[in-house]
C-alpha cells in the first residue's frame, strides 16, 4: 500500500517548501497565503485517514490499494502542479555577475537558472570590426552621414558670413561723421554672438568626428545709408532680412537631420539654434517697428541712446 509520508512541521505547508543552497532559511521565511495553508492541511488530514482506513479494512480481509492510488495519484494531478509552481514561485530571485538572473527552483535536483540579458564580449564583436585602422579616420564617428557633416559646414559658413556683414555695419556707425555708439554697440555684439554660433557649431562638427571646411566668404558693402529711410532703418531691417535667412538654414539643417536619422544633430540643433534664433527675429522687428516710427531725424539719436544703454527692450 501506498502512503503519503510527509516530515512533521509548525505549518504543514512548509512540508512542499524546498531548501536551496542560496536561501537555507527559505522555509521558514515563505509565508504563504490562507487559503493555500488551509488546502495542505486538509491534503494531510485526508492522508491520515486514508491510511488509518486502509489498515482497518486490512485487518478485516479487506483491501483499498485502488482508493490509496486514487488519492495519490490525485497529488500529482495538474492542479496540484500548479500549487507546487506556485511554491516555487515565492522564492526570490537572485541577481549574479554578468547580467544573469539566478532563480531558485526545487527541480533538476536545484539547478541554477540562468537568463543572460546581456553579453557584452559578444556584441561589441560587430562594433570591433567598424572601428578604422587608418590614422587619418576619425576614431569617434557613428550613424554620422557624410550629408550632415556637408550641411553643418555649410551653416558654420552661413554663421560667419552673417557675423561678417554685422560687423561692416557696426565699423559703418561707428565713422566719426556718423557717430552712433548705440547702433555701433549693437551690430557689434550680434556680430560676435554670430560667430560664436559657428563657433559652436566647429566644435560639434569634431564632437560628432566630422572635418570642418571653411569656405570663402562675400566682401560685406562698407557704406548703409539709404536716401529714403535713412541708415538707421535701413542697416536694422537688413539685419532682419538676415536673421530670417539664418532660420531657414538653420531649418533645412534640422530638416536634413530629421531625414538621417540622427536624433543626436537634431537636438543640438532644436536647443541650441531655433529658440534663440526666434527670439531674435521677434526683437528685430520691433526695433524695425519702432524705427519707422521716429523717422530720420532727432528720434534716431534719442532710439541710438537707448540701445547704448541697454534702455530698449523688446
Amino acid at each position: 500500500h501506498q502512503r503519503l509520508h510527509m516530515p512533521l512541521f509548525s505549518n504543514p505547508a512548509q512540508a512542499f517548501l524546498p531548501t536551496h543552497p542560496l536561501c537555507p532559511s527559505s522555509r521558514s521565511v515563505v509565508s504563504l497565503p490562507l487559503s493555500l495553508t488551509l488546502s495542505f492541511k486538509m491534503l494531510v488530514s485526508l492522508s491520515s485517514s486514508a491510511s488509518a482506513i486502509s489498515q482497518k479494512a486490512s485487518g478485516h480481509g479487506f483491501s483499498l490499494s485502488s482508493s490509496t492510488s486514487m488519492f495519490n495519484a490525485s497529488l500529482n494531478s495538474k492542479k496540484w502542479r500548479r500549487t507546487s509552481s506556485f511554491v516555487r514561485g515565492l522564492y526570490p530571485k537572485r541577481s549574479v555577475g554578468n547580467g544573469a538572473l539566478v532563480s531558485a527552483s526545487n527541480e533538476d535536483n536545484h539547478s541554477l537558472t540562468l537568463d543572460m540579458v546581456f553579453e557584452p564580449f559578444e556584441e561589441v564583436k560587430k562594433e570591433l570590426l567598424l572601428v578604422p585602422d587608418n590614422p587619418q579616420a576619425s576614431l569617434a564617428r557613428q550613424k554620422y552621414t557624410d550629408q550632415c557633416e556637408a550641411i553643418v559646414n555649410e551653416q558654420i559658413n552661413v554663421e560667419y558670413n552673417v557675423s561678417y556683414v554685422y560687423h561692416a555695419i557696426y565699423t559703418y556707425f561707428d565713422r566719426d561723421n556718423v557717430a552712433l555708439k548705440g547702433f555701433a554697440k549693437f551690430f557689434k555684439d550680434s556680430s560676435k554672438e554670430e560667430r560664436q554660433h559657428a563657433e559652436k557649431l566647429m566644435e560639434y562638427q569634431n564632437k560628432r568626428g566630422g572635418k570642418v571646411r571653411l569656405q570663402s566668404m562675400t566682401m560685406p558693402s562698407s557704406e548703409f545709408d539709404h536716401a529714403e529711410k535713412g541708415d538707421a532703418l535701413h542697416s536694422m531691417e537688413l539685419a532682419l532680412s538676415l536673421e530670417k535667412l539664418n532660420n531657414e538654414k538653420l531649418l533645412n539643417l534640422h530638416r536634413i537631420a530629421n531625414e538621417n536619422n540622427d536624433v543626436n544633430l537634431v537636438d543640438f540643433v532644436e536647443s541650441e539654434f531655433l529658440t534663440e534664433q526666434a527670439e531674435a527675429i521677434k526683437k528685430i522687428s520691433e526695433y524695425v517697428a519702432q524705427l519707422r516710427r521716429v523717422g530720420k531725424g532727432v528720434g534716431v539719436w534719442h532710439f541710438d541712446q537707448m540701445l547704448l544703454h541697454d534702455v530698449v527692450t523688446a
